[in-house]
Formats: C-alpha cells, sequence, structure tokens
C-alpha cells in the first residue's frame, strides 16, 4: 500500500470514529434532555406523552394529601390559571410547602394526573425557578386582563 493510501485509510477512520462519537454523545443527549412546562402548558396538551417532563408552580393551598400508605402524597401544582394534580412517592424536601414554588419530574399519566419521581422545592423565601415565575406572572397578567374586560349590556350600547 502507498503511503499516500495509508493516510487516506487513516482519515477515513479517523472520522468513522469520530461520527461514531457524536452519534453516541447526541444519542444519549437527547434521552436525557427533559423539559419544563406550565400547568396551562400541560392542560392545553402542549407537554409530551409518556415522555419524562418537569412542570412547575406553585402548590396550591389545602391540596396537601398524605395517603394511607404513608409515603404516596398528593398535591395540586398551580400557575394560577390552571392546575395539575400531582402524586409523589417518597420523601418530600424540608422546604415544601403548600402556596410555595416547586418543579417536580416525572410523567403524565392518561387519567391527567402527573406521576411525579422527583420533587424539587424552592430554597429560601425569595426563590422560584425562574421559568415558574415566569409562568405565574404571564398566567397572573392574563386573568388581571379578563377580569378588567368590560362589557357593555346591549341596551345601554344603543344610547
Amino acid at each position: 500500500m502507498k503511503p499516500r493510501h495509508k493516510r487516506m485509510a487513516m482519515i477515513i477512520g479517523g472520522v468513522a470514529a469520530l461520527a461514531v462519537c457524536a452519534g453516541l454523545v447526541l444519542t444519549a443527549f437527547r434521552e436525557n434532555l427533559v423539559f419544563f412546562f406550565t400547568p396551562s402548558q400541560v392542560a392545553a396538551n402542549e407537554a409530551p406523552q409518556g415522555r419524562l417532563f418537569r412542570i412547575g408552580g406553585l402548590v396550591e393551598p389545602g391540596s396537601v394529601k398524605r395517603q394511607p400508605d404513608g409515603v404516596s402524597v398528593r398535591f395540586v401544582v398551580t400557575d394560577t390559571a390552571k392546575s395539575i394534580p400531582v402524586i409523589y412517592k417518597g420523601a418530600l424536601p424540608d422546604l415544601f410547602r403548600e402556596g410555595k414554588g416547586v418543579v417536580t419530574q416525572g410523567r403524565l399519566a392518561p387519567d391527567g394526573v402527573f406521576q411525579a419521581s422527583e420533587v424539587l422545592a424552592k430554597h429560601d423565601e425569595n426563590y422560584m425557578p425562574p421559568e415558574a415565575d415566569d409562568a405565574v406572572k404571564k398566567a397572573h397578567a392574563a386573568s388581571q386582563k379578563a377580569s378588567q374586560t368590560l362589557v357593555i349590556p346591549p341596551q345601554e350600547q344603543k344610547k
């Protein structure tokens, strides 16, 4: 084999090895990628079905119910516009409270209940995940705008 052919074979082999490595990295990245959705987006069916994702918002006051098995907890996550029921099996973080920010990771069951595999609570009084904070602000602004809409009865429009 000529030196020129050897060099070309090594270049082709190196490019093939690089392509295989890039393919493996991208596959691993795609499998571990977890997107964030708000309760409003989940209610609008924008969240992936059967895939792992996160939802975030506020724990609705009065919604935390501990199950008789002593391990499961049901609660509702809201962005003040829509609410999603969540069930979680395991120990909740110490900072988990009603009315406070939370992000849960898991899958949406066919019955519309979010099956959480992980619950993350805020770490101090002023912190809420940026995505959850934005979602709560947008939902609150939309509900305020809707409540400020003035409806004029038809008989007063003619005057």
